[in-house]
């Protein structure tokens, strides 16, 4: 259920969505400045025991504001959200962005429970959190393993989702599918997965976390001029004990490398289908996203209200190099729930 000033604020939203839509490209929208507004962190952050996990957040805005929960992936943490969630705020909305596990000052409850990245794991972490700060639905917004996570919870529990934008588009895993060799250019920009099946791979991975995922947001990330002090802010969520544990776990499953764990298979058995997506969704693309970016694979997936927006000289971590046009879609797609 959603209060009065929920109400509100989401009708407000519609509005701006409508007033958005009229003046703004519907397709394509190139930013002028591929960088950050230059936030260094939040307003306030927590920790809050929910599910398997202690899971440490950022919040911001008015704690009885629409709920809207802002999902990170790797190598990245909660500071790819560092500007939108002051834009969000300053629209009544309550911003939540946690840090996955494995990342940052979250932490598993118990040393008995194994380390999973799957994709189900992940996602179910979300509806954990929800329900330990008592919050029925939300708006979903991710990219990266986060965008993953979002589609997840989107499409098995359409109820808790009140909206969606999802960086990417439709990422959930097809273990079938990754089963077949890509083209050799497509093969290469994964090459870390492969690094990662191998043990010298886990070992390089552990002994040099900080550098390793510096590559990687200079190689995600090309036109970014992300400077030490931004890079190094994220970069202490690597130090989390399970980081390495997590990350190598993922890249194995995704891989059929390493079995999940027998608690989700029905989850993946459910994901294996590829549920459609109901709730009102946005998804956006960037230069990373290559030939895809223009969203026609996963279009049909989506059935509820959609729009597809498209950034041209913007790298993979969107909400950090694009933070207006990435708060923009949530506005957006908030106002048509």
């Amino acid at each position: 259920m959603i209060n009065r000033r929920q109400f509100s604020v989401l009708a407000g939203m519609a509005a701006a969505g409508t007033a958005l839509a009229a003046c703004a490209p519907t397709a394509t929208s190139t930013p002028s400045t591929p960088t950050s507004a230059g936030h260094t962190t939040f307003r306030s952050f927590a920790q809050v025991d929910a599910g398997l996990l202690n899971v440490g957040y950022a919040e911001d805005g008015p704690a009885d504001g629409p709920p809207v929960i802002l999902l990170h992936g790797w190598p990245y943490d909660v500071h790819s959200y560092v500007d939108v969630a002051p834009l969000l705020a300053a629209q009544g909305f309550r911003v939540i962005v946690p840090f996955l596990r494995g990342f940052g000052s979250t932490r598993f409850l118990s040393d008995a429970t194994f380390r999973n990245g799957q994709q189900a794991a992940v996602a179910e972490d979300v509806i954990a959190l929800m329900d330990a700060l008592d919050i029925p639905k939300a708006v979903v917004a991710g990219f990266d393993w986060g965008a993953r996570s979002a589609d997840v919870v989107a499409a098995l529990w359409p109820q808790r989702c009140r909206a969606l934008v999802s960086v990417s588009g439709y990422i959930v895993v097809d273990l079938v599918a990754n089963r077949a060799p890509l083209p050799p250019r497509a093969e290469y920009g994964w090459w870390y997965q492969y690094y990662f099946a191998t043990d010298r791979g886990e070992t390089g991975y552990r002994q040099n976390t900080h550098d390793f995922n510096k590559l990687i947001w200079t190689n995600a990330s090309p036109t970014w001029a992300f400077d030490d002090a931004t890079y190094d802010r994220s970069a202490a969520s690597f130090t989390n004990p399970d980081h390495v544990d997590v990350v190598i776990h993922n890249y194995r499953w995704r891989q059929g490398l390493a079995p999940g764990e027998p608690r989700y298979d029905d989850l993946e058995r459910r994901l294996a289908a590829k549920p459609a997506i109901t709730v009102p969704a946005i998804t956006i693309s960037s230069d990373f996203d290559g030939p895809a970016k223009d969203g026609a694979a996963y279009r049909h997936l989506f059935t509820g209200k959609y729009a597809h927006r498209v950034l041209d000289g913007i790298g993979h971590n969107v909400p950090q190099e694009a933070p207006r046009q990435f708060a923009d879609a949530v506005v957006e797609v908030a106002g048509w729930s």
